[in-house]
């Protein structure tokens, strides 16, 4: 098949990556997305690293990209720091700028500059189409695609505008991307969930993080 931009896609290339949602217990996501359960309340807060329910609830709302970096950690180094120590890291890094209750981030370039020297993977900020998203993820990568939060519900409205949440692209077919979604809803849009690319475009802000193994040369 070959797509719009006349790259072709691959016919099925799937990475077998551990998922992580943001919260801890990737089982309740539903309710505190729908603000049924306050994220405090979550059972597990305490496996965050959290020092308080209330701080994790917090960074909870805020840990899509320290998800998907949890997840590429546990996939090529079998390692999975707690949400709140990588936080920390991406705070002192300049990947996020935390001013007040207000936080800022993640920012790719001096994320990706974090996640090359803090962990020895390949990294870079880039603009991507959805081919070249499609591309990196044949060739072996994980990519963390910038998208509208509502992309856990595809075959939904449009949304108002693309960005604002990171998924960790894992698989591609000819039909539809795979990704990891830290705040995808169990049993519906949490790994290995299916977006078809008629319905990517509206959703994708046309950049994100490009992740390699160690020792990859991008």
């Amino acid at each position: 098949m070959v797509d719009q931009g006349g790259a072709a896609r691959p016919a099925r290339v799937v990475h077998e990556v551990p998922y992580r949602a943001q919260w801890e217990s990737a089982e309740l996501v539903r309710d505190i997305v729908d603000g049924q359960l306050d994220a405090a309340r979550d059972p597990r807060w305490g496996q965050s690293g959290a020092a308080t329910p209330e701080e994790y609830a917090w960074w909870s709302w805020r840990l899509c990209g320290v998800a998907c970096l949890r997840m590429a950690l546990e996939h090529w180094w079998g390692v999975t720091p707690t949400a709140m120590a990588l936080a920390g890291e991406c705070v002192a890094a300049g990947a996020y700028v935390r001013d007040g209750e207000s936080l800022r981030g993640l920012v790719h370039a001096p994320f990706a500059e974090y996640v090359r020297r803090r962990w020895g993977l390949a990294a870079r900020a880039a603009e991507l189409t959805p081919a070249e998203v499609a591309a990196e993820v044949t060739d072996g990568r994980l990519v963390m695609v910038s998208v509208h939060p509502s992309i856990r519900e595809p075959h939904g409205p449009e949304p108002v505008r693309r960005g604002g949440h990171l998924v960790l692209a894992v698989g591609a077919t000819e039909t539809a991307l795979l990704i990891h979604n830290p705040s995808g809803f169990p049993g519906e849009s949490q790994a290995f969930a299916r977006v078809p690319w008629r319905s990517f475009g509206p959703f994708y802000a046309g950049r994100g993080v490009v992740l390699g193994p160690p020792g990859a040369e991008r």
